[in-house]
This record gives C-alpha cells, sequence and structure tokens, in this order.
C-alpha cells in the first residue's frame, strides 16, 4: 500500500484517496496546548488523598445479579433497585436484547437476568421492552441455552433444577496442593468465585417467589417440555468434555443419595478459606461475581444479617455502586450502576507515569503524594501466588484499594514505571519497594518467558474442559501485553537483554506475533492493545525496529488506520479475529496504535501525521476525551479486556491518559529530530 492510500474503511470495505496531511499542517505549538490542557485536566482529577480512580464500566448483568442477589435475601433499598431497572432498560438493545458489550450482539445469559431482574420488580412480561425481550429469548433457544452461573442462581429461586445445572461441589477445595486437581491451577478469580459458588451449591438455598414473577415462559416449548440437562459432546466421544461430565453424572447421583462422607470437612474448609481472603481486601477477591456470591455463602452458613462479617461484606459489595438518583447529562432518567471492581492503584500508576512523562516535576507535591499513596499500597504478606512459591518473599501491587491475597504482575510493573518518575524525599524505602517488587515480578516469570497476572505457570488447559467452566476464565496464562509491559519497565530499571530472563521474555513475544504481524491482546481489546505494548516492551530494550517483527506490526498497524485518521476494534475481535483493528475510531485506541508506530520508529508517516490530527481534534476544551458510544444513552465504548469473549470493561480514564501519553511521546520524537537535523 502506498503511503498516500488509506486502511480498508471498516464500514464499505473499500479504500480510497486521503489527501496528505504534511508532518507541519500541525504544528508543535497546538500539540504542546493539548498536552497542557490535558496535563491539567487529569492533575485535576486527582483525590485529595493522592490517588486517582476512573468508573470501571461493564454490561448491565451486574444490575440484573443486583437485584437478583437482595430479592434472594430479602436486603436492599428497593430505591436503588429501582434505579438499577433504569440502568438495565439503558442498555437494552434494538432486537430486544442485551450485548456484553455497547452495539455488539445480543447475549442469552444477559437477556434472560435482564427479564428476570424486571420480573422480579414487578413487572408483568406485556411491556414493550419485555415481549421483545421475551421473543429474542425464545428465538435463541431460551433458558437453557445460559451459561453455568446464569442457571445455578436461577436454582436459587426455583427457576431451574439444580439435578440439571453442572456440580460445583466444595470437595474440590480438599485436592492437596501437590495434586493436579487443586483449586491452586485454577485462575485467582475463578477460584474467588467458585470456593464460595461451592458452599452454595452444597446448601442449595431455594426461595420460592410468586409465580408470575417466574420466567417459565422463557423456555422454549414450556419449562415442562424442556430437556435441560448437559449435552454429551457427540463429534469427540472420547474426549476431555464428555469424562468431565461422566464424573458429573456421578457428582450428582451421589447428592441425590446423600453420598457425601467429606462434605461438612469440606465445607469447613471453605468456610475457613473465605473468611481468611476477607482481611485485608474490599471484600472477596475485590471483584464482584466472587463478592456477590461471597454473600450467598454466608448466609446459607448461617450468618444473619447482622453478623459483623455480614455486614462488612455487603458494605464492601455496595461500595461498588454509582447511584445517580437525578440522571446525568447525557441520560437524564435516575439510575443506579455497580461497578465490577474499582481500579485505583493501576489508575494512579498511569496517571503517574503519563504526567511524568508530560513533563510534571519528580518533585511536585502532587507526583509525591501520588507515590506516598502508591507506596501505602505495597502488598507485605504472602497471598496465593505463594502456594507454589513458598520460599519467594511478597511484593508487588494489586489493583484496588485493598487486595493483599491477590498481587497481580501488571500492576506490579506499572507501579514501579510511575515511580521511576518521582523524586521521593523517603527515596532509600522508594528504592526498597521497588526492588521487591521486581525481585517478585522475576520470580513470577513463567517457564515460556512471559508473565501472566497473578499466578505462575497457570497453563492445564483441562480447567477448560469441566462442565461449570464455561465462563472461559478457568486459567491465567502468560500473555504478550503484560510481557510487554514488563520489558518496558524493567529497561528503565537498568536492565537488558544480557540478562538471561530478559532475553527469554523476548523471545517469548516473538513467537507469539500473528502472521499479519499484531499480537494478541488479552487485557486490553485487542491486537491494537497487545500490538502497542510489546513494541514498546522491544523498543525500551533495545530491540532494532528494522528488525521484519517490528516493521511487520508497524505496517498491520497503518493498514487498519481508519480513513478518519483514527484507530478503532470492537470487542467483536475476540470471535472473529478477522475483524482484528477494524472498528470506530476511539481516543484510547487511536493512542495505542501511535504509540506502536513511535516505539516501531515511524515518526514521518502519514497515518503518525494522521493519528495525532484526530486526537487534537478531538480534544475537549477542558483537556479531556470523548469516548462514548454513538447511540447508546451515554454508554462507553469498551476498550478494556475482563474475560475474552465473555465480559468487557470500560476504563473511563483510558481515553484520557493514553492519549496524553502519545502526544508527549509524539512530540518529544519531534524535538529529537529537530535537535539531530
Amino acid at each position: 500500500m502506498s503511503s498516500k492510500e488509506s486502511p480498508i474503511n471498516p464500514q464499505v470495505g473499500k479504500r480510497s484517496v486521503q489527501p496528505r496531511f504534511g508532518r507541519m499542517d500541525l504544528g508543535l505549538e497546538h500539540i504542546a496546548d493539548g498536552i497542557a490542557r490535558s496535563t491539567a485536566w487529569l492533575l485535576g482529577q486527582q483525590h485529595p488523598e493522592g490517588y486517582w480512580c476512573g468508573e470501571l464500566e461493564a454490561d448491565s448483568m451486574l444490575e440484573s445479579d443486583y437485584i437478583f442477589m437482595h430479592t434472594l435475601l430479602g436486603t436492599g433499598d428497593r430505591g436503588k433497585m429501582e434505579r438499577a431497572v433504569n440502568e438495565i432498560l439503558r442498555h437494552q438493545n434494538e432486537d430486544g436484547g442485551w450485548s456484553i458489550y455497547p452495539n455488539g450482539p445480543s447475549n442469552i445469559s444477559l437477556g434472560v437476568k435482564a427479564y428476570f431482574a424486571l420480573k422480579l420488580m414487578g413487572w408483568t412480561g406485556e411491556e414493550p421492552a419485555m415481549v421483545k425481550a421475551r421473543n429474542w429469548v425464545l428465538a435463541n433457544g431460551g433458558v437453557t441455552e445460559c451459561n453455568t452461573f446464569t442457571k445455578i442462581y436461577l436454582c436459587f429461586l426455583g427457576q431451574y433444577e439444580y439435578d440439571a445445572v453442572p456440580a460445583v461441589p466444595p470437595e474440590i477445595i480438599l485436592f492437596p496442593n501437590w495434586c493436579y486437581f487443586n483449586i491452586y491451577e485454577i485462575s485467582s478469580w475463578s477460584r474467588a468465585i467458585l470456593v464460595p459458588l461451592s458452599i452454595a451449591y452444597a446448601k442449595k438455598p431455594f426461595k420460592k417467589i410468586p409465580q408470575e414473577q417466574g420466567i417459565d415462559e422463557l423456555f422454549v416449548g414450556g419449562r415442562e417440555n424442556a430437556d435441560l440437562h448437559l449435552k454429551w459432546d457427540r463429534k469427540r466421544p472420547i474426549g476431555w468434555r464428555n469424562v468431565f461430565l461422566a464424573l458429573d453424572r456421578i457428582a450428582h447421583w451421589a447428592e441425590r443419595i446423600h453420598i457425601r462422607p467429606l462434605r461438612k470437612v469440606a465445607i469447613r474448609k471453605a468456610e475457613k478459606w473465605l473468611l481468611e481472603r476477607f482481611e485485608k481486601s474490599d471484600g472477596l477477591g475485590a471483584i464482584y461475581p466472587a463478592m456477590l456470591n461471597a454473600i450467598i455463602a454466608l448466609r446459607c452458613l448461617g450468618y444473619s444479617v447482622d453478623d459483623p462479617q455480614f455486614i462488612r461484606a455487603m458494605d464492601e459489595f455496595e461500595k461498588l455502586g454509582i447511584d445517580n438518583p437525578q440522571g446525568e447529562p447525557d441520560y437524564p432518567t435516575p439510575t443506579f450502576r455497580m461497578q465490577p471492581c474499582v481500579s485505583p492503584v493501576w489508575d494512579t500508576a498511569q496517571a503517574v507515569y503519563v504526567l511524568g512523562e508530560a513533563g510534571v516535576a519528580k518533585d511536585d507535591p502532587r507526583m509525591v503524594k501520588a507515590a506516598d499513596w502508591m507506596l501505602s499500597k505495597e502488598v507485605r504478606q504472602k497471598g496465593d501466588w505463594a502456594v507454589h512459591m513458598p520460599e519467594v518473599a511478597p511484593g508487588g501491587w494489586y489493583f484496588e484499594f485493598n487486595n493483599e491475597f491477590y498481587p497481580d504482575v501488571d500492576d506490579s510493573a506499572q507501579v514501579l514505571l510511575a515511580l521511576n518518575c518521582v523524586s521521593h524525599p523517603r527515596q532509600r524505602n522508594q528504592i526498597d519497594a521497588s526492588q521487591r517488587a521486581i525481585d517478585w515480578i522475576f520470580a513470577m516469570q513463567c517457564k515460556n518467558g512471559g508473565w501472566a497476572s497473578f499466578d505462575k505457570d497457570n497453563t492445564k488447559r483441562i480447567f477448560e474442559f469441566i462442565p461449570f467452566a464455561d465462563h472461559n476464565a478457568m486459567i491465567d496464562p502468560p500473555t504478550v501485553d503484560i510481557t510487554g509491559r514488563i520489558l518496558e519497565m524493567l529497561a528503565n530499571y537498568g536492565y537488558t537483554r544480557r540478562d538471561p530472563r530478559v532475553e527469554k521474555a523476548v523471545q517469548f513475544v516473538l513467537k507469539e506475533q500473528e502472521p499479519d504481524g499484531s499480537w494478541f491482546g488479552r487485557w486490553g481489546v485487542n491486537y491494537l492493545y497487545g500490538t502497542f505494548l510489546v513494541l514498546r516492551g522491544l523498543e525500551a530494550m533495545g530491540y532494532w525496529n528494522h528488525e521484519v517483527p517490528v516493521q511487520q506490526a508497524a505496517e498491520w498497524i497503518r493498514m487498519v488506520q481508519n480513513p478518519d485518521g483514527g484507530w478503532g476494534e470492537t470487542c467483536g475481535s475476540y470471535d472473529d479475529p478477522s475483524t482484528r483493528g477494524i472498528g470506530p475510531s476511539t481516543p484510547s485506541q487511536t493512542a495505542w496504535a501511535v504509540l506502536g508506530l513511535l516505539a516501531a520508529g515511524d515518526t514521518r508517516s502519514d497515518s503518525v501525521a494522521k493519528g495525532i490530527r484526530w486526537l487534537v481534534d478531538g480534544q475537549a476544551a477542558n483537556g479531556s476525551w470523548d469516548e462514548s458510544a454513538e447511540g447508546r444513552n451515554g454508554e462507553a465504548i469498551y476498550t478494556g479486556t475482563g474475560f475474552p469473549r465473555v465480559f468487557y470493561l470500560a476504563y473511563h480514564l483510558y481515553r484520557d491518559y493514553f492519549p496524553l501519553l502519545a502526544l508527549t511521546t509524539y512530540k518529544r520524537a519531534m524535538e529529537r529530530e529537530a535537535a539531530a537535523a
């Protein structure tokens, strides 16, 4: 493709010729002004205690589950639940269903939960929105097509049969740590979700609700005629799925005739495990589904609503809520929505690093205050990660306000990048914390040279065939996006490719490159995210930008640029990789693309110039950017990834700190070129 041609327009699928933007078409003074306004705006978002924390937005399943849980337990604020109904309706698609990301296809589990939540709140099912929802659910297979977690929740209120859902026996916690199938061989988030859910499964709570609140009408052919049981895999009759299905049938048979010799021991151990992880944490795992399951588990175990453990668990859960009784400018209806968790450590580390790159002084009091806050969140006790590495000293950081059992490598690397931008008065404390984190990160390196998020070598794909594993997140394998960030961080702390651990990481990311030159993004959407982080990591480690992998990646980025000069990619690229790099332009993804090109040594192409111009032209007068989905009542475009193909996120500060980093990096590159001329 010549430098004067635009890439394929994702809307029309044709090439068109765009005029060339000269590099001087947008002077550096305009970019400097944009940097100044963005810097001021971002500093204005700092909390008085020193941290940043933007909203973390997700799909409306959270509000549906909120209504379900409070209905089950007989708790909750009726006003908040009514406003949660408005939030659910805000997300309904034209076809009557609900999607897991804005403008995505409707999802059966989400549709059933939303419909049921509205019924629980007194809707009859004859309202236009409900008729559309019911028709869509029935046209797409009905309740039996939902995922396991949805079906188990329906059992609690009598809308599904316990005998027909995959067994989640609490005995799984009794497997010793050396056993192949112990719970520490599954991902940390699945562990936190499944342990309390296993307690609920064992206790089998049941609350009878009025018949008019039920959802029998969502079963194709009626509930009495529905085949609820799991289907055998006939294509691979001796595959792992059928093996686990056979074990599941045996577990159900044992449940029916009460052969459960270890049940009491298992429940006691699960309860102890739960209570231990409540400590120094914003709820179990500090994530929404684990916290919700833990609350239900406590009631199943006999804890009263007045018990301090229950009160604390519920308080932490409710803190995730965002209440707007007066509505919002882009959606004036009163709403209440839940966040899947909060992201203060992550947002603070990103903001401090970007502000440092933008020229905020290292000894600026606001930077020092932020560093103080981050240092106060350093992990100093061993968590789940230490089960397989008991000899390793703790270090690093987590994502939320408090989550001591679950530090993660990605947050730790970003905090280290941020601390490197601050001159702290107590320098020795900062140096010691940084070295502890680096040592911990190196200890977490996987066998293949990459890094995962919470655990080391958590890669046993056999767990993906377990019947209750349809949330697509049973393992935590190493990823290139995290590894790229770690390479950048290590370079900032003086590590080079002469260190065999670093070289092993470089070789890992090179082996993972896709044939078209891009890299998969596990924690951000998607190939644009993975590619930019790998390119920055390689650049930081001195990998020559004329090498074929780098130039292939840069060409891929240029090829997927939108005609308007920006870049975008939808969550749909996880389902269909052929759509990678295709989507409406967004500030965060345009910034990633520009940063990737700059890391590849491309400072002069039309692609970079157009991308920079798109960012500058899209900046608001107050220095911020907008990343709302068109026609979606103020919904943000989701550029963050929770679980690919299952759960996505909108980090509300991504739209601001990544464009600021892109403008700053471009300005520095232009200044270096001018100085060298």
